[in-house]
């Protein structure tokens, strides 16, 4: 690993002091530059009234490079900022309409914001047939790499968390656990304004469930991600941005919400003035108790004898965490400035159950009833700390970016097990802990570079070290000396050592007016070690892989685009695949991690469509996906006592085809309607030691919601979401739906109440499994207390003008699979 570090910190020297030169023939000194803002008021020349959702382009005087762009407003109000100074045209279009072209718009540093007034639109006499369409905003943006779900006007997340928002994004599914697949794939890097959390690294559905819905701005779903960002995520990239508001002075917000089920709270401040800013927020949940039940049922065969298993159990459990953030910019001059943040966050947990279970041999006669009572407590927490440097040339849209990321986090669980029975044998009293602990050094350098107009070249580099420490220990009452022993076989301390290093070249090419291409590749080395604090064997290993991708699109007409793709991707496990600890809060249903798992590796294509036409929006695509090495849990023995072992298995390989799409459309002007569904294949192959598995199925998943707005502040809003069981190569795990409705009342824009119901129609939710090998059979049933009514409340104070800050850090850690579920 030591041999790395001085190849890595010389392509970091590089890079900075190639990008610190001006451009080659353009090395004179540099005058001053300043932004500022474009605004003004679209308005049909005939009716006078408003054009809503007008398109925006500022383009450069002479050379006709597109500077800045976006749509105007319900009212047709527009406003472009973060616009250097100098001299422009303002192209507007919209279907229906003569695109219209303002011409000797200025910038200057004396006078950096230009008004431009009331700009009037000639109809071209187009009509629309059947119903007329419009949007409040545009919910879904569909760009060249990504599409973006703006997540912040939606009325049934309110009082909610990112669990809730990302169930309504496009292409995502989320099962009760909070896995979030794409496309039917789990496998798939979650980020936080672009950047990675070691919390997720663990348990990312417990992750998600810490972050407040009315702090998420909006969804990033990267189905093809180029090659700057990580090689990780083979089903692709889901990237969370949340609200960073500033303005000149002091603003904030406060927001609550109680409920049957779950209750928040959240404080957020913004303070800026002139070139420095600041701004902090701060959250906590807290769920009630909520109650359950399970059944469980195995028979399994050994030596021809037949054995079976049946258990119930009550169970009882609330959870809770904090979430909080700070941050701060200073902006230098005009060609550079600094930020950084610190996030941190956790959440706990507390359950309790008490299981009812036979066990039975029936050509023995052997029957063996006993109840087993499970007491289990965790806690985790997690921080990032991210420190950007930003350089800007005058040549546009040159850049580097240089950015150190701290994170950690720390996770400790405490089980007991308490279990009398018929046969003095089954008597357990026991307890086990693992304490975890996770930390990543991240150093990353990215540079942007404009070759022409239409050729812009983006290279970067990247090391990022983690040092991960998992303690477990076991104790067992034992009755003669009246005490806790400790018992050596199951404890230890297991260290293991990723270090990831990476380079990449990729270019951003404009063909014409109407094609575009983002061609590139990455190479990632991986160096792996793992030790143990006792005498068990260590191993290393390391791998070396090429990623390369390519997008071209094809700009149609009527605001409509064809994309078609190639990417690898690699998704190498972590803590929660690798860790060692043998989970035996059921002594007859063991798991423990396999700390070596190679990682996986995935080839996809694509053909997308997408089109959008005055609130009228649809995106449809094909795709075949390739995963060679398939990470999945795998119940490999019923031993001699009747107790199952499961660990985490490269199973094989995986062929997926699919069709996705998505629409969204806004009927006489109050009422929206969107959503999407997603058709795909499951076929997983193992063949190992002349043992040959597989399975195939055709999958599914889709949303639908609806909103209605009454006007002057009420809203009403309804959502509805189906996932089909998910599959693994010994068979399935339970499907999932859901079903909430919202209404919202807001007050002078500073003030909201809102109601919000979950599944209105069912009390608890079940979710059914089976499991089958050749010599054994298991299905299970979970169920849990699920219907809910909620009361939100949001209050926003100071001014209320607020502009964004494009201050995201270029950290991007997405090259872990992370845990909590089987499904490719």
């Amino acid at each position: 690993m030591k041999k790395q570090l001085p190849i890595l910190l010389f392509l970091f020297s590089a890079f900075a002091a190639f990008a610190q030169q001006p451009p080659y023939g353009n090395r004179q000194q540099q005058g001053p530059s300043i932004k500022g803002k474009v605004t003004g008021h679209v308005i049909d020349s005939v009716a006078g009234a408003p054009v809503e959702f007008a398109t925006l382009v500022l383009k450069a005087a002479g050379s006709g490079k597109e500077s800045a762009g976006g749509i105007t407003d319900e009212k047709g109000h527009f406003k472009l900022q973060d616009v250097r100074n100098g001299k422009y045209e303002l192209h507007i279009s919209f279907i229906g309409y003569a695109t219209k072209v303002v011409p000797e718009v200025e910038l200057t540093l004396e006078k950096p914001d230009v008004d431009l007034g009331d700009i009037y639109m000639a109809s071209e006499n187009i009509t629309l047939n059947a119903v007329e369409v419009t949007e409040e905003r545009a919910l879904i943006e569909n760009r060249i790499d990504k599409i973006v779900f703006n997540a912040d006007q939606d009325v049934t997340t309110v009082g909610g968390d990112a669990v809730d928002v990302l169930r309504k994004a496009p292409l995502l599914s989320v099962d009760f656990d909070g896995n979030v697949s794409l496309r039917g794939s789990q496998n798939v890097q979650i980020l936080i304004n672009g950047r990675p959390s070691t919390l997720f690294a663990q348990n990312p559905g417990e992750a998600l469930r810490s972050i407040p819905a009315d702090q998420i701005k909006s969804v990033e779903v990267i189905t093809t991600p180029s090659a700057k960002y990580d090689g990780e995520g083979t089903a692709g990239i889901i990237n969370i941005i949340t609200k960073k508001k500033s303005v000149e002075g002091f603003t904030g917000s406060v927001n609550s919400s109680v409920g049957t089920r779950i209750n928040r709270g959240g404080l957020n401040l913004s303070l800026a003035s002139g070139r420095f800013g600041l701004n902090a927020s701060g959250s906590t949940w807290l769920s009630w108790p909520r109650d359950g039940y399970s059944e469980f049922y195995r028979e399994d065969t050994r030596n021809d004898t037949l054995r079976i298993l049946t258990q119930d159990a009550n169970t009882r459990g609330n959870s809770y965490g904090p979430r909080g953030s700070v941050g701060a910019f200073y902006d230098i001059n005009a060609y550079n400035s600094l930020s950084s943040s610190l996030t941190f966050g956790g959440f706990g947990g507390n359950n309790e159950g008490t299981t009812d279970a036979t066990y039975e041999i029936p050509l023995s006669n052997l029957q063996q009833i006993y109840t087993r009572t499970n007491d289990s407590r965790s806690l985790r927490g997690s921080f990032d700390w991210t420190t950007d440097y930003r350089r800007t040339f005058k040549k546009e849209e040159q850049e580097l970016v240089m950015a150190f990321q701290w994170s950690g986090a720390q996770g400790n669980q405490r089980n007991t097990i308490l279990q009398v029975g018929n046969d003095p044998r089954l008597e357990l009293d026991e307890k086990n802990r693992n304490d975890s602990y996770n930390f990543e050094y991240t150093l990353q350098a990215d540079y942007v570079h404009p070759l022409t107009d239409a050729v812009k070249l983006e290279t970067g580099a990247k090391g990022v070290i983690r040092r991960i420490d998992s303690d477990y220990q076991y104790e067992a009452f034992d009755q003669e000396k009246q005490a806790y022993l400790l018992n050596t076989a199951l404890s230890d301390e297991f260290f293991y050592d990723q270090d990831v290093y990476s380079a990449y070249l990729s270019f951003n090419i404009k063909m014409g007016e109407n094609y575009g291409l983002v061609a590139g590749a990455r190479y990632e080395f991986t160096d792996i070690g793992g030790e143990y604090a006792s005498d068990a064997a260590s191993f290393t290993n390391d791998y070396g892989n090429f990623l390369p991708s390519i997008i071209l699109s094809r700009k149609l007409k009527n605001f409509s685009t064809l994309k078609v793709s190639y990417a690898r991707r690699i998704q190498r496990p972590s803590l929660f695949f690798v860790n060692p600890y043998t989970d035996l809060n059921d002594p007859r249903n063991i798991t423990v991690g396999n700390p070596v798992l190679s990682p996986e590796l995935t080839d996809q294509y694509e053909l997308s469509y997408g089109a959008f036409v005055k609130g009228f929006s649809i995106n449809a695509s094909l795709f075949y996906r390739f995963t060679d090495d398939v990470i999945q849990s795998f119940l490999f023995d019923v031993d001699e006592a009747g107790a199952s072992r499961s660990t985490f298995l490269n199973i094989g390989k995986n062929h997926s085809y699919g069709v996705n799409f998505f629409t969204s459309v806004t009927i006489a002007k109050i009422w929206t309607l969107r959503g999407g569904a997603n058709i795909f294949t499951f076929n997983t192959e193992r063949n190992q030691n002349g043992e040959q598995l597989s399975n195939d199925a055709l999958l599914f998943n889709g949303n639908i919601n609806s909103t209605i707005d009454f006007g002057k502040g009420y809203k009403f809003e309804m959502f509805g979401f189906y996932r089909a069981p998910r599959q693994t190569i010994q068979g399935k795990n339970a499907s999932f739906s859901l079903l909430s409705i919202g209404f919202l009342k807001e007050f002078n824009k500073r003030a909201s109440l809102g109601i919000n119901i979950t599944e209105p129609f069912f009390n608890y939710k079940e979710f059914p499994s089976e499991l089958e090998g050749e010599d054994f059979y298991q299905r299970s049933n979970n169920a849990i207390l699920f219907r809910s009514f909620g009361l939100t409340f949001n209050y926003r104070f100071g001014k209320l003008d607020f502009r964004q800050q494009r201050r995201r850090t270029r950290i991007e850690n997405d090259d872990l699979k992370e845990g909590g579920g089987d499904q490719f």
